[in-house]
C-alpha cells in the first residue's frame, strides 16, 4: 500500500437524509466495486485490521521523516462509530506522534475568543498526526441545532470555515475530513446497546438524549455544511458506518491513500545480553505488593 499516489477525485459521498413522512434516512449504501470485500466470507476482519495497522506504523514513520503535519477530522451522528474508528487508528502507533483530541464544553473564557482558537492550539507541530473526535463543526451541527449559538455566529463559521480552512492547507497542513453516516434503525439499535450495558452507558449524555428529538435538523444541518464547507482544497469523505467493522476498515484504507508513503519501518534489532552486576534486592517485606487476587 505503500507508494500510492493520492485520490485525484474524493469519493462521492452518499445521500444526505431523504425524508419521507416520520422516516429520516442518513444512509444510502454507495454500490460495491470489484474491490469489495465481505467480512466473514472473503477476508477476517481481525486478520485484516492487523495489515492495515502495519501500514499505518508505516505512514507514522513517514510522516515523523518527512515532518509532514497532518490533521484528521472525525464527524458524525451520536453512536456512528467514530471513537471506534480513532480506537483502531491509534491502537498501534505511538501517541506521541500520533494525538486525539476530543475538547470538551467551551469555558467561559474560551466562548469569548475567536472561535477557532481552542482548535488551533491542538493543530500538529511538524511530524505530527492529530485526530479531532469531533471538531469546529461542532458550529454547524450540534451549536446550530440546539441554538447554542446565534444566527450571526452561525453565518460567520459558515462564511470563515472555508477560509480558515484553505489558510491551514495553504500553511502545508494535510486537512482530512470523515463524515460518518448512519441510518436511524442503526443507530437506535447502538444506543439500546449502550443503555443496556454498564460499561457503555457513559457514552450517553443528557445531549444525546435531547438530539432524538431532532433527528431531520441534524441532516438538514449536515446538508447545509456541506454545502458550504465541501470545498476542493479539503473535501468531505463520507463513511457509511452502518457495519462498524466494515466502516474502520474502509476509512484505515481511505486514510492510507490520502498521503504517499514509503516503508521506513525500523529494521529488527538484536538484544544485546543482560549485564548482571552483582546486586541484592531488598528483603520483599519492605515492599508494599498488591493483592494477588489473580494468578
Amino acid at each position: 500500500m505503500a507508494e500510492k499516489s493520492k485520490k485525484k477525485q474524493k469519493d462521492k459521498p452518499a445521500n444526505g437524509a431523504a425524508a419521507s413522512g416520520k422516516d429520516h434516512i442518513e444512509v444510502l449504501m454507495p454500490p460495491a466495486t470489484a474491490e469489495t470485500k465481505r467480512l466473514g466470507k472473503d477476508v477476517d476482519y481481525e486478520k485484516e485490521a492487523r495489515k492495515l495497522q502495519v501500514e499505518l506504523v508505516k505512514l507514522q514513520e513517514w510522516i515523523k521523516h518527512e515532518k509532514l503535519k497532518v490533521v484528521v477530522l472525525f464527524e458524525g451522528r451520536d453512536a456512528a462509530g467514530k471513537g471506534g474508528a480513532i480506537k483502531r487508528i491509534t491502537e498501534s502507533l505511538n501517541p506521541r506522534i500520533c494525538k486525539v483530541v476530543a475538547l470538551g464544553t467551551p469555558t467561559e473564557r474560551e466562548k469569548t475568543q475567536w472561535y477557532f482558537q481552542r482548535y488551533v492550539a491542538h493543530l500538529p507541530g511538524a511530524g505530527e498526526m492529530v485526530l479531532f473526535d469531533r471538531s469546529w463543526y461542532n458550529r454547524a451541527g450540534v451549536e446550530r441545532v440546539m441554538e447554542f449559538c446565534t444566527e450571526a455566529q452561525y453565518h460567520e463559521f459558515m462564511q470563515s470555515c472555508p477560509e480558515f480552512e484553505t489558510l491551514l492547507v495553504r500553511s502545508g497542513i494535510i486537512l482530512i475530513k470523515y463524515w460518518f453516516s448512519v441510518s436511524d434503525v442503526e443507530q437506535e439499535r447502538r444506543f439500546q446497546d449502550r443503555m443496556n450495558r454498564p460499561t457503555k452507558r457513559w457514552k450517553i449524555s443528557p445531549m444525546d438524549l435531547e438530539s432524538r428529538k431532532h433527528w431531520a435538523d441534524y441532516s438538514r444541518a449536515k446538508d447545509e455544511m456541506f454545502a458550504k464547507t465541501d470545498i476542493k482544497v479539503a473535501p468531505w469523505y463520507v463513511v457509511n458506518s452502518e457495519d462498524k467493522k466494515a466502516a474502520r476498515l474502509n476509512v484505515i484504507r481511505h486514510l492510507l491513500s490520502m498521503i504517499s508513503y514509503k516503508d521506513l519501518t525500523p529494521e529488527q534489532m538484536v538484544l544485546p545480553p543482560i549485564v548482571k552486576a552483582e546486586y541484592v534486592r531488598p528483603p520483599f517485606q519492605q515492599q508494599n505488593f498488591i493483592p494477588v487476587v489473580y494468578r
